[in-house]
């Protein structure tokens, strides 16, 4: 018998013998909920709800049934731990009026997780592990290698219920700033680290053009039309929010049924582990000329987003919408499955309602909505001044979800109030664009969450983690996503030591200050102006007078740089023991990449007050240091594998099916990171560089040329007297952009002697200061 189907046998076989157990296994502890006969009838459903097994409570079997497969659990846990899985067992229990639980107990090498679905008994294996077992699984960055052979006992038996039902992840912007081109083993990946941090819901916006490309051919368009209109996959966010169309197209057929294809797999991967796919609902969007082509229909021109024509809006109130939506909706279940959870956002950032009753549209689309999936709940997003109270007094408030994006950013927020009892989740956007800066307003979550859900009026129902990109600060995630799960405001300085010990599995006084600054410094940022920390000027558009490299980026520092600069002192004092985890490793380049990062921010005001007093010299040798600390950084970010570009192009060139659409992916993917689209856009846009990264490839071929030239300019025009040569920016960056030159795919260099070289050339710039 193969291992495989020995572990779904033990699995199995404990829920089964386990069922009869009512105690826990600590003494004093209250009895365990789930061992009743109702308890063991549930299953998941396609929709990510229950639904009556096909063991009835009347059947002989219904009481040793399971109350939900939890083989889909174990599955995961033989990805995420292939050496250790088979030392835990997993127990279904039914989930209690309270709502999601679990517990951990076991000897040595024999643990026990129950709980109330595939995903929770994962979050408890991830509670063990943190808690007990003293590892870190993060996103990204692991230290399971330092597990030993036979998994440590657990004292008593731990608890641990959510204190929300709602635990959402993903923003719009998620799969163009984290990778449109990723494959299922990415997703896959992702979600098993969601469902180990307690996430249920997620947003699943892969393959959404398949139900606008199919509806919509009913309804005058033909296939090739549609095809240019829909964008290709790293700007679709922005289509779905009415944004913009046409894009880097014409998309091919056969990429929208390979999109279709993942995003089907990703959606009954969630549903598999009892989480919530969350799809795009259909609130109007359609291409030009629908109401020519459509008796009765009335289109309202969206006018322009930041330099892009926006898509038309059709009417929810005329007689038209209903059936487009029940069309969309027709074919959206056709390929992804039945919902529960649909994402839309009405008049987004800017959107013209014209002469539509913004009520009755609301309403229209809620009733479309629920004409297709009774019941079902419309996810908005908390952002700028949106949802409008005119938009929420047309929908039944209690089958509404406002995810909201601002909940860390401003201060004297009352939800309640402003969205009229709405149920709404507290939600953070750490990050946008998927800058690879660090930090976060840790703080603001740690005393708000608990202040907000207790208020004798809250509305607060849920956690919403969205940042624009993931996956690349894990300490942020892992926080945010603990606030779900914890009965008491979390002491955010004894979290940081504790995280700070497993996360490169093993106590170390020098890991503990590293995080104890950083915690002091990029993840105290204060609430009142922003949520996300700034961005560095290596990745900036050259100027003397540079502030940031994205146009909406804080233009200071929002914390002492020093802190960072003394973490990274600390961790390369960490035991040589611990510094073989990929977590080490990782999060070594990381701080390092941003020590040098902040200094950018220190040297060009040097650089420009140099040359203002004409001194070339000291001009030179500033230039000079600015120039070999990008260097560094290039080499730096080149050592570990999540900061190349290669991946990031290879993986768009993967999609193509022929040459042709192999460069139209790569532009894609090109210009999303650096001009992100044409002239208009870009430049009076202001959307060039929004999603700038500090990524080898990107720092070697589009930044540091850019200053290097900027500054041989301003060289030639001290030597000579005269004005500096005027450059066409956007030029440069679009050549890069429409190229082909493909870059590593794997890491070079030691990230310990670099992270030492870093060190070494912050303290000579100090000491020539």
């Amino acid at each position: 018998m193969g291992l495989r189907l020995i572990l779904r046998c033990r699995t199995v076989l404990a829920a089964t013998a386990l069922a009869a157990v009512t105690t826990a296994a600590a003494p004093g502890l209250p009895p365990l909920p789930g061992t009743t006969a109702a308890a063991a009838t549930r299953t998941f459903s396609p929709s990510g709800g229950s639904m009556p097994s096909a063991a009835s409570p009347e059947s002989p079997d219904a009481a040793s049934s399971a109350a939900f497969d939890p083989a889909p659990a174990r599955d995961s846990l033989e990805r995420l731990l292939p050496s250790r899985a088979e030392q835990f067992t997993l127990v279904p229990v039914e989930e209690p009026a309270s709502g999601d639980y679990f517990s951990v107990s076991g000897e040595a090498g024999a643990i026990l997780v129950r709980g109330t679905s595939p995903a929770t008994l994962l979050t408890g294996v991830g509670w063990y592990l943190e808690r007990v077992a003293g590892v870190d699984i993060g996103w990204p960055g692991s230290s399971v290698g330092r597990l030993p052979g036979t998994l440590p006992a657990v004292t008593g038996t731990i608890t641990r219920s959510a204190a929300v039902p709602h635990r959402y992840a993903l923003n719009d912007t998620d799969e163009g700033y984290s990778g449109a081109y990723r494959d299922f083993a990415s997703y896959q990946h992702d979600i098993d680290l969601m469902a180990l941090h307690g996430v249920n819901e997620v947003f699943v916006p892969t393959g959404a053009e398949y139900p606008y490309y199919r509806a919509l051919q009913e309804f005058g368009y033909d296939a090739a039309e549609l095809r240019d209109w829909i964008p290709a996959p790293a700007h679709q966010g922005w289509w779905l929010l009415q944004n913009l169309s046409h894009f880097a197209g014409p998309v091919s057929e056969q990429l929208i049924e390979a999109r279709a294809t993942l995003g089907s797999r990703i959606s009954g991967h969630l549903r598999s582990l009892g989480m919530a796919p969350v799809l795009p609902g259909f609130f109007g969007t359609v291409p030009p000329d629908f109401a020519a082509r459509n008796d009765g229909a009335v289109t309202v021109p969206q006018g322009r987003w930041v330099g892009f024509d926006r898509p038309d809006w059709l009417d929810p109130t005329g007689p038209v919408f209903p059936r487009l939506a029940a069309a969309y909706y027709r074919f959206q279940q056709e390929r992804f499955g039945a919902g529960d959870m649909f994402k839309m956002d009405l008049l987004h950032e800017g959107g013209i309602p014209g002469t539509v009753d913004v009520a009755a549209a609301a309403g229209a689309v809620q009733q479309a909505l629920d004409a297709s999936h009774p019941g079902a709940t419309w996810v908005m997003l908390g952002w700028q001044h949106n949802p409008t109270p005119a938009l929420l007094s047309g929908v039944d408030r209690r089958r509404v979800l406002i995810v909201d994006g601002l909940s860390d950013r401003y201060d004297g927020l009352d939800r309640e109030t402003q969205w009229d009892g709405t149920p709404y989740a507290f939600g953070t956007i750490p990050n946008f664009g998927g800058h690879t800066s660090i930090g976060a307003n840790t703080g603001a979550w740690v005393e708000r969450f608990h202040t907000w859900l207790a208020k004798p009026d809250s509305a607060l129902r849920g956690i919403a983690y969205l940042p624009e990109g993931t996956g690349g600060d894990p300490a942020a995630f892992d926080l945010f996503t603990e606030l779900a799960w914890q009965p008491d405001p979390i002491d955010q300085k004894s979290w940081f030591a504790a995280y700070a010990a497993r996360r490169y599995g093993g106590a170390d006084p020098h890991a503990a200050a590293a995080w104890e600054e950083l915690r002091r410094g990029p993840y105290s940022m204060q609430t009142g102006t922003w949520s996300e920390p700034q961005d560095g000027l290596f990745a900036a558009r050259p100027s003397l007078t540079a502030a940031t490299a994205a146009k909406w980026s804080p233009k200071t520092m929002r914390y002492d740089a020093a802190t960072v600069e003394r973490a990274l002192a600390e961790l390369l004092k960490v035991a040589p023991r611990l510094r073989a985890t990929d977590a080490y490793r990782s999060d070594l380049v990381d701080v390092a990449r941003q020590a040098l990062s902040n200094r950018s921010r220190v040297l060009l005001p040097r650089i420009k007050a140099e040359y203002e007093a004409g001194e070339l010299a000291a001009f030179r040798a500033l230039v000079r240091e600015w120039q070999a600390h990008e260097e560094l950084l290039g080499r730096l970010v080149g050592s570990d594998r999540r900061f190349l570009v290669g991946p990031w192009l290879a993986d768009a060139r993967s999609w193509g099916a022929d040459p042709a659409e192999r460069d139209r992916l790569e532009y894609d993917a090109r210009s999303i990171l650096t001009t992100w689209a044409d002239r208009g856009p870009s430049e009076t846009g202001g959307l060039r560089d929004y999603a700038n990264r500090e990524w080898s490839g990107l720092v070697q071929d589009v930044y540091a040329p850019r200053w290097a030239a900027y500054f041989a300019s301003l060289d030639s025009a001290l030597v000579n007297g005269t004005a500096p040569v005027a450059v066409d920016w956007f030029a440069r960056d679009h050549a890069w952009a429409q190229g082909h030159q493909p870059y590593p795919t794997t890491p070079t260099g030691d990230p310990v002697a670099l992270a030492g070289e870093v060190q070494a050339a912050l303290a000579a710039t100090r000491e020539k200061a």
